[in-house]
């Protein structure tokens, strides 16, 4: 959203770090997914941003999407949410046999590896105040493409998780 994610930082004694903004409710929509190769072991990160909130038809379309950048059969790892339920994607999965769905238990996002991508986002773009949407879009997909260029934050995304990886 463009009210700023404020997080602890460091100040002069006596002088209280202040971000000034403006209350405005306008906010930015992410899809991603963070895969591994199984043959070299290779990480990616694919994502989307939307300036309006992601239905099951934008799931879908992302789904299209990350198939067609990836070979062989697909592995989808995700949790429980409604918006992973509704009929454009499970039309979806329908037909596309090489996808197989695996479901996270119902609340667990120290689960996932994904969680931990924007975590690391989160972090990097607080105490920040975008004047409009566009520079909040600008600024996200910036560090996203940060995250996605090194295999090392994406290794610690996975590593992060609780679940154990090969």
């Amino acid at each position: 959203m463009l009210i700023p994610l404020l997080w602890r930082t460091w100040a002069p004694r006596g002088q209280t770090p202040v971000v000034r903004h403006l209350y405005r409710r306008e906010r930015l929509s992410v899809i991603s997914a963070l895969t591994i190769s199984p043959r070299r072991r290779h990480l990616g990160l694919y994502f989307s941003l939307q300036v309006r909130n992601i239905k099951g038809g934008d799931v879908a379309i992302f789904l299209r999407f990350l198939l067609g950048h990836l070979r062989g059969p697909v592995v989808l790892v995700w949790d429980e949410a409604l918006i992973h339920k509704g009929r454009p994607v499970q039309d979806f999965f329908a037909k596309h046999s090489r996808l197989l769905v695996e479901r996270f238990p119902k609340y667990a996002p120290e689960l996932n590896p994904a969680e931990h991508v924007w975590t690391q986002s989160k972090r990097r773009l607080a105490n920040s105040s975008p004047q409009g949407i566009g520079e909040l879009q600008t600024m996200v997909s910036s560090e996203l493409d940060r995250i996605q260029d090194s295999q090392h934050l994406l290794k610690s995304c996975l590593s992060a998780s609780e679940l154990s990886w090969p």
